[in-house]
């Protein structure tokens, strides 16, 4: 008897149909991941006007994107190889890399959203808009600098396999992201943590999608934010992958 392995697309296509299943049914998750960027957005009203519309929206996306990478993406992975779904999905005729390929995918989307939402509430509730090669390249930005969180999530579920702890440190690593990311962003931590700020990965990210929203005012430091961008997802996702285990038994 002959044993039938499906093609990789048909089990891609599954897994991406049980994925974004997985997804709809926590939409509660979502729609605070969703939630959050734009009430911080609206609660900046005040300082579009002083720091212009790019360094509000820019900021709420970052923001947006840290909660995708980390809250979402890391708490799932760590939540199903602790009851053993990856190992199931192991054995089964499938190529390894299309379980992640899968869940990435969604995540992409999210980022897709989140920033969507964002530009929505800025043209609502602070008139904020951009030109169409703005837009375009905040997109193409956005999925970058999501990368670099997906990449951090990636890092943080492979040197811990305890769902517990994993949990507990994405919630202190967002809380450490987005305190020292807005408030060192306007200097109210002092020079020093101003400066740290700009060149880690929250100011990387954000100064290239504040550079995206106005094309014409991309500048060489923003080229170095990109590239240091790029380096800081490599280096996050060769870690992650390299220490990730597929079970909590190893």
């Amino acid at each position: 008897m002959d044993t039938v392995i499906p093609k990789t697309s048909t089990v891609l296509a599954a897994l991406l149909r049980a994925d974004f299943t997985t997804q709809w049914r926590n939409r509660r998750s979502v729609i605070l991941t969703l939630v959050v960027p734009v009430i911080i957005l609206i609660s900046w009203k005040g300082l579009v006007a002083i720091k212009g519309g790019a360094f509000a929206l820019s900021n709420s996306i970052t923001i947006g994107l840290i909660a995708t990478g980390l809250m979402g993406y890391t708490n799932a992975i760590a939540r199903d190889r602790d009851k053993g779904i990856f190992q199931r999905l192991r054995v089964a005729p499938v190529p390894t890399w299309t379980i992640m390929a899968s869940r990435i995918c969604v995540q992409l989307v999210m980022i897709i959203l989140v920033t969507t939402a964002v530009f929505i509430a800025g043209n609502e509730y602070d008139k904020i808009t951009l030109t169409p090669s703005g837009y375009a390249f905040t997109y193409f930005t956005a999925i970058i600098g999501g990368l670099v969180y997906l990449s951090l999530g990636q890092m943080v579920a492979g040197l811990i396999t305890n769902p517990e702890t994993v949990n507990s440190t994405t919630r202190l690593v967002y809380f450490i992201f987005i305190m020292v990311g807005m408030f060192g962003e306007l200097g109210i931590l002092g020079v020093q943590i101003h400066d740290l700020e700009h060149w880690s990965p929250y100011g990387t990210v954000k100064t290239i999608l504040a550079g995206s929203m106005e094309p014409a005012k991309w500048t060489n430091d923003t080229s170095i934010a990109l590239l240091l961008t790029v380096l800081y997802a490599g280096v996050f996702a060769t870690i992650g992958i390299q220490r990730f285990k597929w079970n909590t038994n190893k």
